[in-house]
């Protein structure tokens, strides 16, 4: 490489990010206008027309009174019909009103409209008026009179909403045209960037593929070193648990039945001898006991023996009664981390727990282990003080994501909300399927 790619890369971005400001400047202006468009034009009308639907209706009604009192289908007095009448009166200068502020189109065709609909009432009160004393002739007046008028004002309403409709038609053309020169320079804008992009990325992959084999080539390294690190490491976890388990543990058990004989060969029980023995029995038992402590924290056997939910059970009333922290259990679901991967959540846990106990500062933590049908969910949740950001390089979160990574899992460490931090494995579970229906068992 004869220099360094920074500076072309710098001034390749810069071209690109000012051709994406310029595009994306037009294009929204774009936009606006066909939001304006369709606020002013569009929806307006489509509202229009949904108020002179209304109008039409109630003169439809006005026309089936009408026609009922003219025939005499029911035989009840014009006046019994006032009550509706006034009631689609009401409707109807409340549609008009409406629709006079809404409706787009020219003033006289407004006055028109309300100049019509003002002579039909006009007309209606005269014939309720001629009614009350000569009922014939008024409805001889709504046959000739009141029907015509209110044909003529339904066909006027019908025209309305056949000009609305041809204007939401030319909107909606004006909308496609808008969208069409869009569509057309997106597509030639894509193909510049891409063009652009391509020339970038083939500069990039030159100047840098041998950086990145090597970044590669490093990586794997250090994960099979890291691999290998911790899987030597338990393995003598293991075998020096098992030596003091064994070996030690049999030792000093042994040692503790032959002082008990002594005990009992009968001697006096003031002697000093049986003080002694006495004294010398507790230290064993004592020594027994740390012994047997250090080699489950070396290597938990229930953990061979009885699994990951055993050995946690087992394991929190320890973290309890060592720190003072109250630590809850609940499990959901049944079943199991794939072979090898117990004791690496295990330690995830132990982990975990650690950070709660040393730097926390809260009273209580939880533990949650959920199962479903193809990963394990383990969360542990403390109510503290939260983790800082200096926290995330610690060798024990990077202890824990490399085990992590040795299983093939997510870990995830967040700051909750209301305080306190919140530590999330995710990990394959066995070919053993999970619970179908799991139930939640609680303890703490």
């Amino acid at each position: 490489m004869t220099g360094s790619p920074t500076p072309r890369l710098l001034a390749g971005l810069a071209a690109t990010l000012l051709a994406i400001a310029l595009f994306s400047g037009y294009t929204l202006k774009q936009i606006e206008g066909l939001r304006v468009l369709q606020r002013e034009t569009v929806e307006r009308n489509r509202k229009d027309s949904l108020q002179l639907l209304r109008i039409q209706s109630n003169l439809n009604s006005l026309g089936l009174a009408i026609r009922d009192v003219v025939e005499g289908r029911q035989e009840y007095p014009i006046s019994a019909y006032r009550n509706e009448f006034d009631r689609l009166r009401v409707d109807l200068d409340d549609a008009l009103k409406t629709e006079s502020q809404l409706a787009t189109r020219p003033g006289e065709q407004n006055r028109y409209l309300q100049q019509s609909v003002m002579q039909f009432w006009e007309s209606m009160n005269q014939v309720l008026a001629i009614a009350e004393t000569d009922e014939p002739r008024a409805r001889k007046m709504m046959a000739n009179s009141l029907t015509a008028q209110q044909a003529s004002l339904s066909s006027t309403v019908s025209r309305l909403l056949v000009q609305n409709h041809a204007g939401e038609e030319q909107a909606a053309a004006a909308v496609e045209g808008i969208y069409d020169r869009v569509e057309r320079n997106i597509y030639l804008f894509l193909l510049a960037m891409l063009a652009g992009i391509a020339g970038i990325g083939v500069f990039v992959a030159v100047s840098n593929r041998a950086l990145f084999q090597h970044l590669a080539q490093v990586s794997e390294q250090r994960s099979t070193l890291s691999r290998r690190l911790i899987g030597l490491q338990e393995e003598i976890f293991r075998s020096v648990s098992r030596e003091l388990h064994d070996d030690f543990g049999q030792i000093l058990t042994a040692i503790g039945t032959m002082l008990r004989r002594a005990e009992k060969k009968g001697l006096p029980a003031d002697s000093s001898f049986t003080e002694d023995v006495a004294e010398v029995r507790q230290i064993v038992q004592e020594t027994l006991e740390k012994t047997r402590s250090f080699s489950q924290a070396l290597h938990p056997t229930i953990l061979d023996d009885y699994g990951l939910e055993k050995a946690i059970e087992r394991y929190l009333p320890a973290v309890e009664k060592q720190s003072g922290i109250k630590v809850s259990f609940e499990k959901q679901g049944s079943g199991s981390p794939a072979e090898g991967h117990a004791i690496h959540v295990y330690r995830i846990l132990q982990e975990a727990l650690t950070n709660v106990v040393r730097h926390s500062k809260s009273k209580e933590a939880s533990v949650r282990l959920s199962y479903s049908e193809s990963a394990m969910l383990l969360q542990i949740e403390d109510r503290g003080v939260g983790i800082g950001p200096a926290a995330n390089g610690g060798l024990g979160l990077i202890a824990m994501r490399e085990r992590a990574e040795l299983v093939g899992g997510e870990l995830q460490v967040t700051r909750r909300p209301h305080g306190g931090t919140l530590v999330e494995l995710k990990v394959p579970v066995s070919a053993r399927e999970a619970s179908q229906h799991p139930s939640r068992n609680r303890s703490e």
